[in-house]
């Protein structure tokens, strides 16, 4: 990005998301980290810029962790936030902390997508390695450390653990001692936008850069994405569509009520001070489009690939704006907010042999975005006003799936310029680390705008209205089920 936060030009690798074993979901860490560079290099070349970047902000994904030794290697893959093989070391926690007490000191609720029970099973089952290792770090802090040689961490990252004392302001002491580990193997904090200081001079070699950048603090990808959908106010909301969806409001304090707490929702601070956020979750989200595109839709990647496209247009390409005639209940990886329940599975309902391939791509576009609807009127009913959902991540490339939103929720989405948001928070967020910008909001409120906005079609609405009745009875029919599956 440049000093204006015009995107000049980006790059991407894709990695997966390995299931070694039902419930587990893992990442070589050390290949991100591989690719990330890949990224870097190309993005210096493409921009021509080897002598005037600045600043590097991280954006990333929240929650999984790895242990390393002391030269910052991963001893193992990342735990990931949609694994879920924690649901023994949860019911420790729950009967130790207890469930309302462990939301009120650390914001999260209880689930096997937080930090501190896999650290747990890790101690548990993997011991050898929980003894070797020197720290246990997450994405940014795991990043930072290559680039830099300093494990830090943001405070919004941190603040996601569950491990994090949420008043204090700080790792949680008594957190720590029920794991047997001390602040020191764990990485530093820091508020975002803070300078860690510049990247290794070896490595800003390796990657083209005449001048090392310093490497700033970001957050939480969907913070990130929150400050740079302009989500700088109480009562403004986003919703993320990308790997999984999340929908995140600013709140000007953490009060953590009981409708927040009975709906799963987590509280924790935004990427710069003064604010926090609560946050809704389903992490199948747009993952499930993703499976049913690698397992089903060969013929559409190869004929994309020949033709430039993208697989998901050709997917697409034959989906009505109205209900699909089937319907998909997308607890892939279990259900996210507001029920957490990690037992829950994935169904499709009404398939006849007049099923068409279209008919089950759209109905995982319904099912999600009924899923989106459930989470939004829990929070209205915590008292979060919602006027507009600002939209930004993958799912908002597709009008088809913007106007669903709209349609279903009877929110008007708004889709600003930039839709990787993400990647414009975490610039801004460097800016800030550098002195370029000298405060975010101020930054973001000036550069962001509206592309378009989708209002609510009345007639399809309806139709939605109808089928959301039915919808908000599946989970409950097949839960018995699916938890004996």
């Amino acid at each position: 990005f440049s000093d204006d936060l015009d995107l000049i030009t980006s790059a991407s690798k894709e990695y997966g998301v390995d299931i070694p074993h039902p419930k587990w979901a893992e990442q070589d860490a050390e290949l991100v980290w591989r690719l990330a560079k890949e990224c870097l290099k190309a993005c210096v070349q493409k921009a021509n810029a080897s002598d005037r970047v600045w600043s590097i902000g991280l954006s990333v994904q929240g929650e999984a962790v790895t242990p390393v030794d002391n030269e910052g290697r991963a001893l193992r893959p990342m735990i990931l936030g949609m694994d879920t093989r924690t649901n023994t070391e949860n019911k420790r926690i729950r009967e130790d902390f207890g469930e309302k007490a462990i939301f009120e000191l650390t914001g999260m609720p209880i689930h096997s997508i937080n930090t501190f029970p896999k650290l747990l099973w890790l101690r548990e089952h993997e011991r050898q390695i929980w003894e070797k290792a020197d720290k246990f770090l997450l994405y940014e802090d795991f990043i930072i450390n290559k680039l830099t040689g300093r494990a830090i961490i943001s405070k919004c990252l941190a603040s996601r653990t569950q491990i994090y004392d949420i008043a204090k302001d700080t790792w949680s002491e008594e957190i720590l001692q029920y794991l047997g580990i001390g602040t020191s193997q764990l990485a530093q904090l820091k508020p975002s936008g803070y300078a860690c200081g510049s990247m290794r001079s070896d490595l800003a070699g390796e990657l083209g850069f005449s001048k090392p950048p310093i490497i700033s603090t970001g957050g939480h990808d969907q913070a990130c994405s929150a400050l740079g959908a302009g989500i700088t106010k109480p009562g403004m909301a986003m919703v993320s569509t990308g790997t999984a969806e999340v929908v995140e409001v600013a709140i000007q304090t953490p009060h953590l009520n009981d409708t927040l707490f009975k709906g799963n929702m987590s509280v924790y601070q935004h990427t710069f001070q003064g604010l926090y956020v609560v946050m809704t979750l389903n992490q199948s989200g747009g993952f499930i489009l993703r499976w049913f595109r690698d397992t089903f839709c060969h013929k559409e990647m190869i004929d994309a690939s020949a033709l430039g496209l993208d697989a998901y247009n050709l997917i697409l390409k034959d989906v009505d704006t109205k209900p699909s005639p089937i319907m998909m209940l997308p607890h892939f990886a279990g259900s996210g907010t507001p029920t957490f329940d990690t037992l829950s599975k994935g169904a499709v309902l009404g398939l006849t042999f007049a099923t068409t391939r279209a008919d089950v791509a759209k109905a995982i576009l319904d099912g999600l975005t009924m899923e989106l609807r459930l989470n939004l009127e829990v929070l209205q009913a915590g008292g979060i006003s919602i006027d507009v959902l600002r939209a930004i991540g993958g799912g908002a490339k597709s009008s088809l799936w913007l106007q669903l939103k709209a349609d279903i929720t009877g929110i008007p989405v708004a889709v600003p310029a930039v839709t990787e948001a993400a990647g414009m928070g975490a610039a801004i967020l460097g800016g800030v680390a550098t002195g370029v910008f000298d405060d975010p909001v101020q930054a973001i409120n000036r550069h962001l705008t509206i592309q378009k906005v989708y209002e609510p079609d009345s007639s399809n609405k309806a139709l939605f209205d109808e089928r959301y009745e039915l919808y908000k009875l599946i989970y409950p029919i097949v839960k018995g089920i699916n938890h004996k599956l």
